[in-house]
């Protein structure tokens, strides 16, 4: 899937690969996060991904020429959940828009577990 924009010199179109990479690394950099979770839907397990795999946790849709950001998390032990939660909201927003032009209508944020860091 690919998302596209127009502009008074033609169209731009960026894979949702490129984009989820991105946001992926905005996110692992935001206080609390230790990392995106690896949901097995056959096992129902949830595993830490490593940062080769990392898109596989984000899911990027588009709709109505915006984007629809989906994260699945790990966060570190003994954080508010809610204080991590709109530091990657207002993080990812930033970033991913600058980065892309284009705008996030919203993102959601499934936290998968919780892992204690040393």
């Amino acid at each position: 899937m690919k998302s596209s924009m127009s502009t008074h010199m033609g169209s731009i179109v960026i894979d949702n690969e490129v984009i989820a990479q991105y946001a992926g690394t905005v996110a692992t950099e935001c206080f609390g996060i230790v990392g995106m979770a690896g949901v097995s839907m056959k096992d129902g397990l949830v595993r830490l991904l490593k940062k080769d795999s990392i898109t596989r946790g984000i899911s990027v849709t588009m709709k109505n020429n915006k984007l629809i950001l989906d994260f699945h998390v790990i966060v570190a032990y003994g954080v508010s959940i809610i204080a991590v939660s709109n530091n990657l909201i207002d993080s990812v927003k930033y970033k991913v828009e600058a980065f892309t032009g284009l705008e996030i209508e919203k993102i959601n944020i499934f936290v998968e577990g919780v892992r204690v860091i040393d």
